[in-house]
């Protein structure tokens, strides 16, 4: 499984009404369109980092990182990147 598709699997594990993370668009705006609560979305990043096995910038993660799954996913990516 890509991390794209980890990503839509977890987010829809976080939301729990039953969305499929196959319905979850790369497009999808996580705030918006998925409507994710704050509990969800920190049950979200939580499981996230585990399930990557990396460590969150949350100082650096700004709402525009999540105004799709795609710009999380890159955000993400960032986390994953060794530094240069």
């Amino acid at each position: 499984m890509d991390d794209m598709a980890r990503l839509r699997q977890l987010l829809a594990e976080a939301v729990g009404d039953g969305t499929l993370a196959n319905d979850i668009s790369d497009d999808a705006d996580i705030v918006n369109d998925i409507g994710i609560d704050s509990i969800q979305m920190i049950t979200f990043l939580l499981s996230v980092e585990d399930a990557l096995d990396i460590s969150l910038d949350f100082e650096n993660l700004d709402l525009s990182d999540l105004t799709s799954l795609r710009q999380f996913h890159a955000f993400v990516a960032s986390m994953q990147s060794p530094a240069a």
